[in-house]
C-alpha cells in the first residue's frame, strides 16, 4: 500500500513538473489553458462550442484539445465552431497528463493563439489530480446529476477557480435543488464563483469566455482551498504555478 502511494506521488510530481514548464512556456507566448473538468454527459462539448464560436465571432485567436478514449465526435462537432480543434485518444487512459497536452500542441497550435480550451476526460475522479498546465480550472455539472455531487467529488470541485452548473433549463423537471448544491460547492471550496448555463439558449456562454479573457489579461483566479498556495496568472509568465491537488478538509 505504502509503495503504491509512494508511486503514485511520484508520477504526480513529475506530472507537476512538466506542467509547470509548459505553463510557463505559454504564458510567455501569451496564451493561457483552461481546463475543463466534468463527468460525462454534462453538456461540456456542446457549451464549449458555443463558447468557441463566440471566441471566433470576436476575433479572437482560440484552439481546443478535446479528450476522450476512442472516436473523434467531439472534434468533430467542436470544428463546427471555425475555430481550431484537435482530437486527442487516451487509448484508456482515464485523464489526461501534461506530457500529452505538450505533444499534441507541437506543430499544431496556431502561434497567434490567445486561448486553449483542454476539454478532459469525463471523469471527476482521476483528471482532479493532474494538473495540465492550466491557468483555469474549470468543474462543470449538470442539473440532472444532483446537487450532492461536490460532496461526493469534494477534490474535483475543492480544486476549482470556476464552477458552471449546466442545462439549467432542465433544473425543474430535474428536481433539482440549486440552493442546496451552492451549498455543498461552497462546503469544499468557499468563495468560488459559480456560473448558471444553458447552451440552448446561450446563457452563460458570454460569462465562461469573459472569465478566460480576464485570466489572459493578467486578473487573479480563485484561490481554491485544496491549493497549498494561490495561482495568479501574469502576462510575464511570474506568479506561482498551479498547486498540487491536497486532501479535502474535513467536514
Amino acid at each position: 500500500m505504502c509503495q503504491s502511494a509512494d508511486v503514485k506521488q511520484a508520477v504526480l510530481a513529475k506530472n507537476d513538473g512538466l506542467a509547470t514548464a509548459l505553463r510557463d512556456d505559454l504564458t510567455r507566448r501569451g496564451l493561457i489553458v483552461v481546463n475543463l473538468l466534468s463527468s460525462p454527459g454534462s453538456g461540456k462539448t456542446e457549451l464549449l462550442g458555443r463558447v468557441l464560436a463566440r471566441a471566433v465571432q470576436r476575433g479572437i485567436s482560440v484552439a481546443a484539445l478535446t479528450a476522450d478514449l476512442a472516436t473523434e465526435n467531439d472534434a468533430r462537432r467542436l470544428a463546427r465552431s471555425g475555430a481550431s480543434v484537435k482530437q486527442v485518444l487516451t487509448d484508456g487512459l482515464c485523464h489526461l497528463e501534461a506530457r500529452q497536452v505538450r505533444g499534441h500542441l507541437e506543430g499544431w497550435l496556431p502561434e497567434d493563439s490567445e486561448l486553449l480550451f483542454v476539454e478532459n476526460v469525463g471523469n471527476l475522479v482521476c483528471p482532479a489530480s493532474y494538473d495540465l498546465g492550466e491557468s483555469l480550472r474549470i468543474v462543470l455539472m449538470a442539473v440532472t446529476e444532483g446537487e450532492d455531487k461536490p460532496l461526493k467529488y469534494p477534490t474535483a470541485f475543492g480544486t476549482a477557480h470556476l464552477v458552471v452548473v449546466t442545462k439549467t433549463d432542465l433544473a425543474e423537471a430535474a428536481g433539482f435543488d440549486e440552493a442546496a448544491f451552492r451549498t455543498h460547492v461552497h462546503r469544499v471550496n468557499p468563495g468560488v464563483e459559480i456560473v448558471r448555463s444553458c447552451a440552448r439558449t446561450g446563457d452563460g456562454v458570454d460569462t465562461v469566455l469573459e472569465r478566460a479573457l480576464a485570466v489572459r489579461d493578467g486578473a487573479p483566479v480563485h484561490s481554491p482551498p485544496l491549493s497549498p498556495q494561490p495561482h495568479v496568472h501574469r502576462p510575464d509568465g511570474a506568479g506561482n504555478p498551479h498547486p498540487r491537488v491536497m486532501s479535502a478538509p474535513a467536514s
